[in-house]
This record gives structure tokens, C-alpha cells and sequence, in this order.
């Protein structure tokens, strides 16, 4: 199927676009997709000097995330091969990605690749967020909550490193921000 970037008289199915880019894989914890992710905000065609593009808006998890660039390479070349010419990538940085932003399916597929899903962080009144203290994640293989934190920082800077102290095994854990 060849999707027309050019606003003519073809039609662009920006449903279509979303649901491609979206199902982008993430570079670093591949079982999830960007929709899963949360982080694909928008997908609309550009105008002045990017009229006729595809312009494509994506919000890292972090202002940091080394997987951006990758991610924005990718987006591209998912739609490129449904016959868009020309496509823009965005960084939007405010507002910040939450990990509420990931999406139940998302939760349901860290769990079932071995990754502790993080809890939910709901505004307090005022829209603050509360800052989180984890005191113990759930193990994904067994289900125990006696583990215990070995690094903040694991395979990923997105996640920390715990052991299961019952079944012994180790499992990231993703951080809730």
C-alpha cells in the first residue's frame, strides 16, 4: 500500500500513520512499541516549509534517553515503507513522559518479558505528583514482594536492578517517574 505524503488530491490516512509509527518497536526493551510506551504524542502533516511531510512528535522517556536518536530513525523508516516521502521527527519535552503514560497492554508485556512493571504516580491536589519510595517491587517470575534493590541503575538507565528473595532470581525493575 503507498500512502501519498503530498496534500493533493490523494487522501493520507493519518490513522493509518499513527498506528505505524506507533507500532515502532523500542530499541532498548523491545517487546514494547512506542504506543505501548506512550511516548508517540502526535502524527500530522506539516506545513510551510514542512508542508507535505509527515511530522511526527515523540516525547522521550527521559530528557537524556540515549535510544532517541534511534527511535526517530526507525519512526522513519516504519514510514517509509508505507510510501511516505517525507517525514519529520519532534522531540516535545514538555510535558514530561510519565510511566503513566504506558498503556495497560504495555504493563501486561513488561511482566511477561520479566520486567517489573512500575506503579502508578497519581497528581496530588494542586497537580503535584508525589515522589516515590519504592520499598519492594513484586517479582514477575514468582510474584513475591520480598526482593530487594541491588542497583538503582540497570541494563537500562530507565530501570534498577532487584533480586527475588524467595524464588533468588534476579529482574529489572522499570522506574515510575
Amino acid at each position: 500500500m503507498v500512502i501519498a505524503a503530498l496534500p493533493d488530491t490523494r487522501a493520507v490516512d493519518l490513522d493509518l500513520l499513527r498506528e505505524v509509527a506507533g507500532s515502532v518497536s523500542d530499541p532498548e526493551i523491545p517487546v514494547l512499541t512506542l504506543a505501548d510506551l506512550g511516548i508517540l504524542r502526535q502524527v500530522e502533516l506539516g506545513s510551510g516549509v514542512l508542508d507535505g511531510a509527515v511530522v511526527v512528535t515523540l516525547t522521550p522517556t527521559y530528557t537524556g534517553c540515549p535510544a532517541t536518536a534511534v527511535i526517530a530513525a526507525d519512526v522513519t523508516a516504519a514510514l517509509q515503507a508505507v510510501g511516505v516521502d517525507r517525514v519529520q521527527v519532534r522531540t516535545a519535552l514538555s510535558p514530561a513522559w510519565t510511566t503513566d503514560w504506558i498503556s495497560d497492554d504495555g504493563r501486561r508485556k513488561l511482566l511477561e518479558y520479566g520486567i517489573a512493571p512500575p506503579g502508578r504516580c497519581q497528581p496530588a491536589s494542586g497537580g503535584r505528583r508525589p515522589i516515590g519510595l519504592t520499598l519492594s517491587v513484586r517479582c514477575p517470575r514468582c510474584g513475591s514482594t520480598s526482593t530487594r534493590e541491588v542497583s538503582r541503575f540497570g541494563s537500562t538507565p530507565c530501570k534498577s536492578h532487584w533480586t527475588c528473595l524467595s524464588c533468588l532470581e534476579p529482574f529489572d525493575s522499570f522506574k515510575a517517574i
